[in-house]
């Protein structure tokens, strides 16, 4: 190209990276595992990026315009995953296995949640959180169930030129009271 400073710069990575570190900051929130009981290991800080990448791609996925958005963001869940691997020491020759289960895990449970948020109760949603997030019946599933379903409805009112220009609002989960027994 003659002039490469005049072309349009692809702001997608940048829009990528920060719509990434949004869902990995609000996944660890301290809130979640004081309040919601979730365990702070690295199974459970897994369990809630996935479960906030989840809502988000399924934000994305419904917008045609940011299909490809969400792909990005897809394709930095793994190779953050497969970062992450390495970091903890997983060898060169088990990292693509290890993907593997992450990738399993991940449309597994995003199946699971979708189906589940699109319920007229929370039901679904609270068994799919204690199956994945808690592994047992548990008390809190209840309050995250109402905080997934308040993120779906805050996502799908967000304009799709904030998302596409890397703006994502989140509910407060602290302002999510537990339901009442």
């Amino acid at each position: 190209m003659i002039f490469p400073q005049f072309r349009r710069k692809a702001r997608g990575a940048d829009t990528i990276s920060s719509l990434y570190g949004m869902i990995v900051a609000q996944a660890r929130l301290p809130t979640f595992y004081r309040d919601y009981a979730v365990a702070d290991t690295v199974n459970g800080r897994f369990d809630l990026i996935v479960l906030h990448l989840a809502v988000v791609l399924d934000r994305l996925a419904r917008e045609p315009a940011l299909q490809g958005l969400g792909q990005g963001i897809f394709d930095r869940f793994c190779q953050d995953m497969d970062d992450n691997l390495r970091e903890m020491g997983v060898g060169d020759l088990k990292v693509p296995k290890e993907m593997q289960h992450i990738a399993e895990a991940f449309y597994g449970r995003s199946q699971a949640y979708r189906s589940a948020w699109a319920a007229a109760d929370n039901a679904a949603l609270v068994q799919a959180l204690e199956r994945n997030i808690y592994g047992a019946a548990s008390a809190a599933a209840g309050r995250l169930a109402a905080y997934v379903s308040e993120t779906v409805r805050e996502l799908a009112a967000q304009p799709t030129t904030a998302l596409a220009d890397g703006e994502l609002r989140f509910p407060e989960p602290r302002d999510i009271a537990p339901p009442a027994n």
